[in-house]
């Protein structure tokens, strides 16, 4: 599933070509990319036509775009609405030339009228359907700041207001974070992946900071002192920046930016994805566990319990 790194390389491939730019028209080949939309595909189209998308913010692994109000469904739309993306496993946002060729599975195709670049789209691919697009309420922020990254308004959509912000997040409470922590009896990884508590990371991002920071991610979140949290705090944010820097992790064509291109991250992997590999740092063998319908890879020398 992409990660804070991968969602942040689409918004800033999308920014660019979308901020001030007319929904000249709307395509949904298959509802099933509706989900999280409280309307049918019908509604989905005609809400969307003729508004003005203002740009392109991201919170953790959600994306939205604000919209101006008024369209084609008359000038009584309600201001305070974004379109909002989740790419769940495999979803990408591909900015496309009119005319362009339909990529295999196409669910919803978005007309653009820029007033610098003209006609373009913006198509929504997703091969197992796990993504979502959806037309959903602004709503205040529960700490008056700016709702996540390229947004400089306290708004945030309804779905997305539950998500915690992430460690990137100039608004990011660290002193909240260690006494969250301080809480929790669960797994540290555990409480790692729960976007309620810390927005963005996921199982990659997650092996790789505990790696780092010489923690096993077997322990308990409550045993960790505040000189751990700070340090797993620290190699997150490392770790997250480094992936930003090289584009996320692809380790097919799934992952891919607005241009279908590829990150190439996973080059730099020291323990996920390579159980039986000698650890970097100390060149014992790293460890594949099953965790949560997933793995988890960590050296038992180098993190201990």
């Amino acid at each position: 599933m992409p990660e804070l790194p991968e969602v942040e390389v689409v918004r800033l491939g999308l920014s660019p070509a979308v901020t001030d730019a007319v929904i000249s028209g709307v395509e949904v080949f298959d509802s099933r990319a509706l989900t999280r939309h409280d309307g049918d595909a019908s509604d989905f189209e005609v809400r969307l036509g003729g508004r003005r998308i203002v740009g392109a913010a991201r919170r953790g692994k959600f994306l939205w775009m604000p919209l101006s109000p008024g369209g084609a469904a008359g000038a009584g739309d309600p201001a305070g609405e974004a379109l909002v993306a989740h790419l769940g496993m495999s979803g990408q946002l591909l900015l496309r030339a009119p005319g362009a060729e339909d990529g295999r599975h196409l669910r919803v195709r978005v007309g653009l009228e820029h007033p610098e670049h003209g006609e373009m789209r913006v198509d929504f691919v997703d091969q197992r359907t796990f993504g979502s697009l959806a037309i959903d309420a602004l709503v205040p922020t529960a700490d008056g700041a700016p709702a996540g990254w390229g947004s400089g308004e306290a708004l945030v959509p309804s779905q997305v207001a539950h998500i915690a912000r992430d460690p990137l997040d100039a608004a990011f409470d660290d002193r909240r974070l260690v006494n969250v922590l301080a809480r929790k009896n669960s797994a540290i990884k555990r409480v790692l992946l729960d976007q309620t508590v810390i927005s963005g990371v996921g199982n990659i991002y997650a092996d790789e900071a505990l790696w780092a920071a010489r923690i096993h991610p077997e322990t308990a979140a409550s045993a960790l002192p505040t000189r751990s949290v700070n340090r797993l705090l620290a190699e997150v944010r490392a770790v997250l920046n480094k992936a930003l820097v090289e584009g996320g992790t692809s380790f097919d064509a799934q992952y891919v930016n607005v241009n279908g291109e590829a990150g190439y991250f996973a080059h730099s992997l020291n323990a996920y994805g390579r159980g039986g590999a000698p650890c970097p740092r100390c060149g014992g063998p790293i460890k594949r566990d099953s965790f949560m319908n997933r793995s988890s890879h960590f050296c038992p020398r180098c993190q201990r319990r």
